[in-house]
């Protein structure tokens, strides 16, 4: 199957999830927060077990030099470090009264730029095999989803109406698909395998940085075990797609 209708395809399906909030609409809040961490779990588990398992071996197969392979993964975890520490690019998977003063248009720039490089990521994947692509789709998508509640529900609480925040979260999701295209049409003139170790880095911040703490500290012992057994389903459909892959 021809490889640009594959990215195009999976930036499409992520730029849709950016409605996700909709679920908003007809979801109770309470059941809502309910669903929020666990989900933030899975994801966590999605974006190590992408990294770990599909981003970095591929990328070490490809490139062909762990070190350099190394050296990007850091330069990709420090450029999500710098944007959270001095451009306050915050990944939100909380529910909107725990947003005192949201910045609104700072929340859709940030998103905005976050998906351009999920798209670079994902184009970049496909180029080298689909099963890799789908992988990066699938931790990206799984990532996504409690991040687009977690979005929508902080322009709801910034003072927006519901049908403007859907409509600016969509629009924050089309990048990723610019993001595709860009690393389609690059593809034969640059080493886009570059990008691989790059995201993984990307991915290991997140998880480590931005989810896993939304999930770990618990009060309770059993949510606490609850959320770790999601946390390592996320990691096992990573694995499991290793053998689709092949």
């Amino acid at each position: 199957m021809n490889t640009l209708f594959l990215i195009i395809i999976a930036t499409v399906v992520l730029t849709l999830v950016s409605l996700t909030g909709a679920f908003l609409l007809v979801l109770r809040e309470d059941i809502l927060r309910k669903i929020t961490v666990p989900l933030v779990a899975l994801s966590a588990g999605s974006l190590f077990g992408g990294a770990m398992l599909h981003l970095i071996p591929e990328s070490i197969e490809e490139i062909g030099n762990v070190r350099a392979v190394m050296i990007a993964v850091i330069l990709g975890f420090i450029l999500f470090l710098v944007f959270e520490q001095f451009i306050h690019w915050h990944h939100c998977h909380r529910m909107p009264s725990e947003h005192v003063q949201p910045v609104t248009y700072m929340i859709l720039f940030s998103d905005g730029l976050h998906n351009l490089m999920d798209g670079l990521a994902i184009g970049a994947a496909f180029l080298v095999n689909p099963g890799l692509g789908l992988a990066t789709t699938l931790a990206v998508a799984a990532h996504e989803i409690p991040q687009e509640l977690g979005y929508f529900g902080v322009l709801i609480h910034g003072g927006w109406n519901k049908l403007k925040a859907l409509y600016f979260n969509f629009l924050s999701g089309i990048p990723t698909i610019l993001g595709g295209v860009i690393v389609w049409i690059i593809g034969d003139g640059v080493e886009v395998k570059f990008l691989l170790p790059f995201a993984a880095g990307n991915f290991i911040y997140i998880a480590a940085a931005d989810l896993i703490p939304e999930f770990k500290a618990c009060e309770h012992a059993r949510k606490n075990l609850y959320h770790f057994i999601i946390f390592l389903i996320g990691l096992l459909i990573m694995y499991i797609l290793l053998f689709l892959g092949e």
